[in-house]
């Protein structure tokens, strides 16, 4: 596979990081504290995935418990070509390069994209994040109208809120372009990446 969501956003904080997720996964240590926020972001994003009423998700696992994601691009093609008003965790793959959307919601002759995060207010790396899955979505030819940040309000009977970050994602397509073969390149490499410690290592998240 070439690079997905999460290989972007971490070769945009550090290239060694990226290197050394994939050649050296035993290397990784998540910390307790780290993992509960993972486990509550998921336990976010599963809630906001009925926030539309009902909805087609495309995640599907191998017999060994891995992401199948090949059934998982088969599916969403089939819902796609359907025209299923709201598709969780879409999968869309450009070349090799992969991400899968949280929701893709039809909207008239297009489709919108939201992006759920467990957080109190959008993050600069939300937006960019998002950014990287209009890119997929675009090359793929699909036609997105908007997209828009789910965080956590602070109203637990009611907690999605939906800012709308259009504008900003439309700016970060050549932030993208310009940065995604690169990174293919840098994960792909068999030489050792090397990078200084620096405030990179702690921002926007802690190295793992």
């Amino acid at each position: 596979m070439g690079v997905t969501k999460t290989d972007f956003m971490r070769g945009m904080q550090c290239p060694r990081m990226l290197w050394l997720d994939k050649h050296h996964p035993e290397l990784k240590v998540i910390p307790p504290e780290v993992q509960a926020c993972l486990d509550a972001g998921n336990e976010f994003g599963d809630k906001a995935m009925g926030m539309f009423g009902p909805f087609v998700e495309t995640t599907t696992y191998k017999a060994d418990g891995k992401l199948d994601y090949n059934a998982m691009l088969q599916k969403t093609k089939e819902c796609i070509e359907e025209k299923v008003p709201v598709i969780c965790e879409a999968a869309l793959m450009f070349y090799g390069n992969y991400c899968a959307l949280d929701i893709l919601r039809k909207n008239g002759a297009g489709w919108d994209i939201y992006e759920v995060k467990n957080s109190s207010y959008v993050e600069e790396q939300f937006v960019k994040d998002i950014s990287f899955q209009k890119y997929i979505a675009y090359k793929c030819g699909l036609k997105i109208i908007d997209c828009y940040i789910v965080y956590h309000g602070s109203n637990e009977e009611s907690p999605f809120e939906i800012e709308k970050v259009t504008d900003r994602v439309r700016q970060n397509y050549r932030y993208i372009d310009d940065n995604i073969w690169r990174l293919g390149k840098v994960k792909a490499s068999t030489e050792e990446v090397l990078e200084e410690t620096g405030e990179h290592c702690e921002r926007p998240y802690r190295c793992w």
